[in-house]
């Protein structure tokens, strides 16, 4: 075998290496989500080189995704699109152009991304939006949160909070001819975090007069405490979401100091003071059986309390929704759950349905067998796959038959 014979093969074996991710038999286009990954890994190496060079933070890199993806608020035959501000927030304003004899409905969309990168402007969230837009004839907002590394918990929060207060003001109601009746708050990942705690918050501020009427929060991200979940294990390298960035982004979300990280990664931030809190994520009692398979809960292991103190916000249920106790969840309204077998945030969500249930809220649980974190945004080329269209469909259905 000639040299250049030889360099070929090795080249072919590394490329094959790299790309090659163990993808779960039952997800349909696996070569093509083996790629993408491939895509998501490399710009993750990139930022850890750039990191430890001293170029640019982790997450600054990541953000370069979101750059190209962006997409100006360009209007179209069935819906107008404008970029605005909430109460000084910025936000992509959504009204669909068909004619109506009566009120809108309205759908407040907040973007995933782990507080730390993504955007309303991505492709696939502005395609998502319009979509929601155009077939419910809804008055959709996405929130513009500004993002972690730069601001920390609790400016995301925050800014989701001050659009969907200034929103549900009857003024602003009337000028954008939306029925106070139906509206939803909406959000995946990070943003069904975001939309859970302040569906949360929303019930103690005396100063909302307007209620939500559902909620709908896909993948969410609900609680800090245990990282360590049956999900978190059995998909801690699944595409396209692997544990190691879970944690970095949850950290990233409070503090840059790397000590958290580090806690986080080992399971270990939670301080012994903060014990009582682990009943209320305690997989054990809230998984149905079929999600627990041959796992064994484990008594938590505590950690230093000068990160409870120095950190507090991981124990802020604004940022762990599944923190509140139960008298807090009376008063949600009706919630949509979609949850992905692949994904090490499927717990989260499973045991939020669980404990919504048991104070009697209605609460509609969709669990996709074959999909992975970040379904929904794989609904435009080059990276769209069949499974992000069927899991939008499912979605923009159930808004459509409940708003």
């Amino acid at each position: 075998m000639g040299t250049k014979s030889l360099c070929l093969l090795l080249a072919s074996v590394l490329v094959a290496y790299y790309v090659y991710t163990p993808i779960p038999e039952n997800i349909e286009e696996r070569w093509k989500l083996m790629l993408i990954n491939a895509g998501f890994r490399t710009v993750a190496h990139v930022a850890e080189f750039a990191e430890w060079l001293g170029l640019m933070h982790y997450m600054e890199v990541l953000m370069m995704i979101t750059s190209i993806e962006y997409t100006a608020p360009i209007s179209d035959e069935n819906v107008t699109v404008t970029d605005t501000k909430f109460n000084n927030v910025p936000a992509r304003l959504y009204i669909p152009r068909k004619q109506s004899s009566g009120l809108k409905r309205a759908v407040i969309y907040i973007h995933g991304g782990g507080w730390c990168v993504g955007g309303s402007a991505m492709e696939p969230y502005d395609l998502l939006s319009r979509w929601t837009a155009n077939k419910l004839n809804a008055v959709v907002i996405s929130v513009e949160y500004r993002l972690a590394p730069t601001y920390h918990f609790p400016v995301q929060f925050e800014d989701v909070y001050t659009v969907v207060k200034f929103f549900l003001q009857n003024s602003v109601l009337a000028q954008y001819g939306v029925d106070p009746n139906r509206i939803c708050i909406s959000g995946d990942s990070a943003g069904g975090n975001l939309a859970a705690a302040v569906a949360q918050q929303l019930l103690d501020d005396l100063e909302v007069k307007v209620k939500l009427k559902i909620q709908a929060l896909l993948y969410p991200a609900l609680q800090t405490l245990d990282l360590d979940l049956p999900s978190y294990k059995d998909n801690e390298n699944k595409p396209i979401l692997p544990k190691s960035l879970m944690v970095r982004f949850w950290s990233e979300y409070f503090t840059t100091d790397v000590s958290l990280q580090e806690a986080m990664a080992s399971n270990s931030h939670v301080p012994a003071e903060s014990s009582h809190l682990f009943r209320l994520v305690n997989w054990s009692n809230l998984l149905p059986e079929k999600f627990k398979k041959d796992h064994v809960y484990a008594s938590p292991i505590y950690g230093s309390s000068r990160l409870g103190k120095k950190y507090p916000g991981f124990l802020d249920p604004r940022a762990a929704p599944l923190l509140v106790d139960d008298t807090k969840l009376l008063g949600l309204p009706v919630t949509y759950v979609l949850t992905c077998q692949h994904d090490v945030l499927r717990d989260d969500g499973i045991m939020y349905v669980s404990r919504l249930r048991e104070v009697g809220i209605e609460v509609i649980h969709d669990h996709i067998e074959d999909a992975i974190h970040g379904a929904l945004m794989f609904i435009t080329s080059p990276t769209d796959l069949a499974l992000g269209h069927r899991a939008a469909n499912k979605y923009i259905e159930w808004l459509n038959i409940n708003l």
